[in-house]
């Protein structure tokens, strides 16, 4: 074949093939029937490239390491490190430190080693040969070799290779699940489609990576590579950009402010106290120093990363299985889940629902005679190949009329093996009919099952109560009003007849078979709601979570699904529903405005998922994806927290999630959210132990630089840091959730750790901290006229105590420490006495007692300490009281 003199490029033209006729395609392509010659064929792989998806650019392990210190939490703790290790010589300080900074650099290169999965999963789903018409002859091509102008054929079983306009088809299905959402197999047709359709409503394409189930086919490839749809998947997953989570922003906007607060008042401190207080600069400087090292939370990243694992590890007993640490966190302040319908919210899986016979509509939980006609008829009339092991194989639609038949104790082999098939005629998709006949004894047996309308029309005779009657117009009429009510509930209806003749045609088609037919009854299947996925939407309704539900299929189906899960309400305002076609005829401002009127999506392609997601994201939303398949990756990527799926999800699906759901469950997305919600709480009350502490500690030893007094030594700061910052601060992130956390309001996207009362009660217990610490200072060395180093050990010793008894009102922000089990936490009694018992080493041990100027003190001076560091408790307890009399718990924690 002579090839037209025009330049062709690796990025091949989009075009709507599949609004082309078949003349009209083949001249696109510059191909014919007969296909490609092999040269012609090696030519355009060197134009086009490999029929394979592309990696993104990827960085080293060394980038990942370096890029994961450009945070500025990070930054902050660094210049902590050097000034701990350097001007104030504390190297235990900036060891710790740096440990702290190492471990978080190295656990974010493996979580992002992990992401990158994704595209390796896509790869790999190529078919890795293919049957290729090169020159007019059949030959098997590795699909990587495929380029545009191949001709393929395909059958049952194989995996499309390329995006292919079809030319031929017999009674071809293909199961795009992956790519659509669409459960059913789609049945395959050679007629031009509307430029603009669906990838799903493109009846005369197959494309690469799905599944043909059924019948077999010929078509000519279209695209390849990265220009196929799955390949534009694979780009959307590469240009997608990485977003921060909201807990990596409320650490970077926690580590902003603190280092503008520090640098102010240490400043503050070094001017009062060289300026006006005529200390000499150094000592002031080292002062100032000291109170900036002692206000940086070094502990948090490590703290908040040690609460999320222990997060993980609850959440992966309960099937929820963490792929990236802060996704814990993140789930806990999901406002919006959006859920793929195929898989998630359904079972994937057809299944009988409805049986008419009789003139008679059945459950299909009720009884049903197993000689009936119409049982029968659906198991006699179908395709599906029984394993040794009772497992189904083939169309999705015939595996759930044999499944009806084994619940309902048909047992089939044994069936066709008293009345064995001897002939057929199969489906087709113009007759929209199928027909087996079977040897029943002396005569017979014709089985017919197929669209209802098509059917009636070769039925001349029903069953009625076990008798051939004529089949009348009313019986039509009733029939098809039957039909109507089962397809308005989104049940895939099919029709069942049968008759009974005495020698089997010399020629077996629809004109000698299917004629004179008896009518035996309807069967209504549809792909089923998860039973626990109702509740599971309930729930996350009360939490003041709103599901979407968002699919590939027809827009009855997504419609009757949705009312049935409780996701659409009659009632509510936003009951709208949106197909794709209407989708694209919005402008983006204005459905970024509008996105809240939308409960469900149908008929929707990957880039609709996208945009579904970033209008949300627009609202200021922390929006999940839940999904399985690959058109699903996009946006489970886009989104704040992608949920793939355990079980039938995609490797795709599952690398570009941040949580897998081990058993497929929607309701297990609830729980993790119930589980994240408890994490970020357990941050919070860490992040509220920690910074009081540290506030404290900064007044003590800023209202002591403006009197002029010396009441804190460097080491003694450092050695409380030390001792008491961590062990309680990761033992309260062990505290159990409170009874009512899933009645609170999603934190969503503007909360941060200071929200839901925390940074008042961090304030006002910090002042209370350092307040309490000044006053026994004054009282040893003013009222009593202890000795300074008395004084100093007194100050010290309170500051350590108060602390670790006001880890226990950390508990709970606003609840009595006594209604929350004040000792329900058995590792926070450990960390407590472990700290209380660090704290006591440098007073008791000979040699460190000396160091910290710590020893002679009075049984009197013991006990002014032990009230004074008790005395936290009661009056945390009556402010709390205060706060709940007046509602202000209510009106930061509850649901509206």
């Amino acid at each position: 074949m002579e090839r037209e003199e025009k330049t062709m490029s690796k990025e091949q033209t989009k075009k709507d093939f599949y609004a082309l006729d078949e003349a009209a395609v083949f001249s696109e392509v510059d191909s014919s029937k007969n296909g490609l010659t092999k040269e012609e064929a090696a030519s355009r792989l060197e134009t086009y490239g490999p029929n394979e998806l592309e990696e993104g650019e990827k960085r080293s392990t060394l980038q990942k390491f370096i890029d994961q210190f450009k945070d500025f939490m990070i930054v902050v703790l660094l210049i902590a490190a050097i000034i701990s290790g350097t001007i104030g010589g504390e190297m235990a300080d900036a060891i710790i430190i740096l440990v702290v900074v190492i471990v978080n650099a190295v656990l974010g290169v493996f979580q992002e080693n992990k992401a990158e999965e994704a595209i390796d999963a896509l790869k790999k789903m190529a078919s890795p040969m293919a049957n290729v018409k090169r020159s007019g002859e059949i030959v098997q091509v590795k699909s990587g070799e495929l380029v545009p102008g191949d001709v393929i054929i395909m059958e049952a079983g194989d995996v499309v290779p390329a995006d292919i306009r079809l030319y031929n088809t017999n009674s071809l299905k293909v199961e795009e699940a992956a790519l659509t959402g669409e459960s059913v197999p789609v049945e395959k047709s050679l007629e031009s489609v509307e430029a603009g359709a669906a990838i799903g409503d493109r009846t005369n394409m197959a494309f690469s990576s799905t599944n043909v189930t059924y019948g077999r086919g010929e078509g000519v490839v279209v695209s390849t590579g990265m220009n196929t749809e799955v390949g534009n998947i694979a780009n959307m997953l590469q240009n997608t950009e990485e977003k921060k989570t909201p807990l990596q922003q409320n650490q970077d906007n926690l580590g902003k402010s603190l280092t503008i607060l520090i640098l102010i008042i240490a400043a503050l401190m070094f001017v009062i106290g060289f300026g006006f207080n005529d200390r000499p600069w150094l000592d002031m400087l080292m002062v100032s120093i000291s109170v900036a090292v002692a206000a940086i939370p070094e502990g948090l990243p490590a703290i908040s990363t040690i609460i999320l694992a222990l997060g993980t590890q609850a959440m992966a007993k309960e099937n929820a299985l963490i792929r990236k640490l802060p996704a814990v966190e993140t789930l806990g302040g999901t406002e919006v889940i959006c859920s793929d319908k195929t898989g998630t919210l359904t079972q994937n899986k057809m299944t009988i629902e409805k049986v008419y016979y009789n003139g008679q509509l059945h459950g299909a939980n009720e009884e049903i005679d197993l000689n009936l006609p119409v049982m029968r008829v659906m198991n006699f009339a179908n395709d599906t190949k029984v394993a040794e092991d009772r497992s189904l194989i083939g169309d999705p639609t015939e595996t759930a009329l044999v499944q009806f038949g084994f619940d309902k104790g048909f047992e089939l082999k044994a069936a066709l093996n008293d009345m064995p098939r001897v002939s057929e005629v199969p489906f087709d998709s113009d007759r929209k009919l199928m027909s087996t006949i079977h040897k029943d004894k002396d005569s017979f047996y014709v089985a017919t099952k197929g669209a209802p309308d098509e059917l009636l029309k070769r039925c001349t005779s029903i069953l009625k109560d076990g008798e051939i009657v004529p089949l009348t117009n009313a019986d039509r009429k009733t029939i098809l009003d039957q039909n109507h009510a089962l397809a308005v509930q989104a049940l895939r209806v099919l029709a069942m007849a049968f008759k009974t003749i005495d020698t089997v045609p010399s020629k077996v088609d629809t004109e000698t078979v299917e004629q004179d037919l008896v009518f035996a009854g309807l069967v209504g299947m549809i792909d089923p709601e998860r039973p626990e996925a109702k509740a599971a939407i309930a729930e996350a309704k009360s939490a003041g979570i709103r599901t979407i539900m968002i699919t590939g299929d027809h827009k009855d189906t997504a419609s009757a699904i949705a009312a049935r899960l409780g996701i659409l309400d009659e009632n509510a305002a936003n009951n709208a529903i949106l197909t794709g076609a209407q989708l694209d005829d919005i402008l983006e401002h204005e459905f970024e405005n509008t996105v809240q009127n939308y409960s469900v999506y149908a008929r929707v392609s990957p880039e609709h998922k996208v945009r579904i997601v970033k209008a949300w994201q627009k609202q200021g939303k922390v929006v999940a994806m839940t999904g399985d398949g690959v058109n699903d990756a996009p946006s489970l990527k886009q989104s704040d927290i992608g949920v793939g799926m355990g079980i039938t999800g995609t490797e795709v699906s599952k690398g570009a999630s941040d949580m897998v759901l081990a058993d497929d469950n929607f309701a297990t997305i609830v729980n993790a959210v119930k589980e994240g919600r408890k994490v970020f709480a357990n941050i919070q009350k860490a992040v509220q132990y920690l910074l009081s502490a540290n506030l404290g500690e900064v007044l003590t030893l800023f209202v002591a630089t403006l009197l002029g007094w010396t009441i804190l030594e460097p080491i003694h700061l450092l050695w409380i840091n030390l001792v008491t910052d961590v062990f309680p601060a990761i033992a309260l992130g062990l505290e159990e959730p409170e009874e009512d956390i899933m009645e609170q309001k999603p934190r969503g996207r503007s909360s941060n750790f200071f929200s839901n009362g925390v940074f008042p009660s961090m304030i006002y217990q910090g002042i209370y901290e350092g307040a309490i610490t000044l006053f026994v200072f004054w009282l040893a060395n003013y009222y009593y006229g202890f000795e300074l180093h008395i004084a100093e050990a007194m100050a010290f010793l309170t500051l350590g105590f108060i602390q670790l008894a006001h880890a226990y009102n950390s508990k709970s922000v606003f609840k009595s420490l006594f209604s929350v089990g004040p000792f329900g936490n058995k590792m926070l009694n450990y960390a407590t006495i472990l700290s209380l018992g660090l704290i006591l080493l440098v007073v008791f041990v000979p040699g460190l007692n000396t160091i910290f100027g710590i020893y002679d003190m009075t049984g009197q001076q013991w006990m002014i300490v032990i009230i004074a560091a008790l005395s936290i408790i009661p009056f945390v307890e009556i402010v709390k009281a205060i706060l709940r009399g007046v509602g202000y718990d209510d009106k930061v924690n509850q649901n509206k």
